[in-house]
């Protein structure tokens, strides 16, 4: 494989060949979609997409190092993330619990970004309480039939398949007759009803299954064995959360820092306003901090060690960090920040109000900050109850 500092500039002359300077903005819903394809494939070519997973299934088959300098490489470029919830929740999930035959079926389509995937957790009346979940999955023959709904499911119109908790035995205790399996969305007896949130956006959705069917075969670990699965899942996805850079990060065409950098000014070489000065170093240094952490995190659950569910911390700074980037940019754009419509207003000023409220419910998706903080408590610190 080479070394590090040898595979690190071939990964830099790589991106800087093939990546467009269109994309070069981070993830963005304006993207050119021939432009974005394109850069899917040659990552997908590469094995780029999974860079860690076997290379039997289309990933990269690179050791922990490596990817990282991948990853930072990508980074320093601001590319747009290929991923989503096939990469970072059910492709890990597949491939500690998953058998031969759905590794060899779901993870080469993960692999080339070929499938969408969307989460079918939330419920109206299971929401943190998920075990509470009342979606049905009845037997018949070699196929499960689904009748429930589920509520903010992220990309479920524009999904291919959802992986879904279903409840397999009614009769069990709420977190044993849960079972884990995956379908496809473009059937009979699947409607996909989006939601429009507070930033204007139409990202989640209700999803109402009334006959739905599942393949028996399509069943991630044991029947009613579920519950076990989705924990770990949910590992997977906090982890994610964790160790990602900040919504915003990546979303605006400029990052908070350069917002608050560009509003405030500079005098005498730092920056003009001590107050903003101070928050934002704060902020650099709790994003430092969680980026170490969930590194950690992260190598932790590649040799098996899931008694801790540090991933929980992670979500949890995450949320507050990327909100409170979200507010020290506010601050600097002052009057300018709080635009909706209309003249008096730049493009990026009307992106940024939206982006602000979007990260309202960052401490709300993926678990509430109460149900991490509640985690941490029981799992992390061992506090008893």
């Amino acid at each position: 494989m080479g070394s590090i500092e040898d595979f690190r500039s071939e990964a830099h002359d790589w991106i800087e060949a093939n990546l467009p300077s269109e994309l070069r903005v981070g993830n963005r819903k304006d993207l050119p979609k021939e432009l974005l394809g394109a850069w899917i494939q040659a990552m997908a070519s590469r094995g780029w997409v999974a860079p860690e997973w076997p290379t039997e299934y289309g990933g990269g088959g690179l050791d922990r190092s490596h990817a990282a300098a991948l990853r930072a490489e990508l980074k320093a470029f601001r590319a747009p993330v290929v991923g989503g919830f096939g990469t970072q929740m059910l492709g890990p999930t597949l491939l500690e619990l998953g058998t031969d035959a759905q590794k060899e079926e779901f993870l080469p389509g993960i692999c080339k970004h070929e499938t969408k995937w969307c989460q079918g957790y939330s419920e109206p009346g299971a929401g943190s309480d998920l075990a509470s979940l009342q979606t049905r999955a009845v037997l018949e023959g070699d196929e499960y039939v689904i009748t429930g709904q589920k509520i903010w499911t992220t990309g479920a119109d524009r999904a291919d398949w959802i992986f879904c908790l279903v409840r397999t035995d009614p009769e069990a205790p709420k977190h044993e007759g849960i079972s884990f399996i995956l379908f496809p969305m473009d059937q009979p007896g699947v409607e996909v009803s989006p939601l429009r949130l507070i930033d204007g956006s139409e990202d989640f959705s209700q999803v109402f299954f009334n006959g739905a069917r599942a393949k028996a075969s399509h069943v991630i670990g044991p029947v009613n064995g579920g519950w076990t699965v989705a924990k770990r899942l949910l590992q997977h996805e906090r982890t994610t959360d964790g160790g990602s850079e900040g919504g915003i990060t990546g979303a605006q065409k400029e990052t908070y820092a350069d917002v608050v950098k560009r509003e405030v000014g500079f005098d005498n070489g730092v920056l003009a306003d001590p107050v903003l000065r101070q928050r934002l170093a704060s902020q650099e240094q709790e994003a430092a901090a969680l980026s170490l952490t969930m590194r950690r995190a992260r190598e932790e659950a590649r040799a098996g060690q899931t008694a801790r569910d540090i991933g929980s911390l992670g979500k949890y700074r995450w949320a507050n960090m990327v909100k409170g980037e979200q507010d020290l940019a506010m601050l600097a754009l002052g009057a300018h920040g709080l635009g909706w419509e209309g003249p008096g207003f730049e493009d990026t000023q009307l992106e940024r109000t939206r982006a602000w409220l979007s990260t309202r419910s960052d401490s709300i998706w993926g678990g509430t900050n109460e149900v991490q903080l509640n985690v941490i408590a029981k799992r992390v610190l061992h506090i008893p109850e």
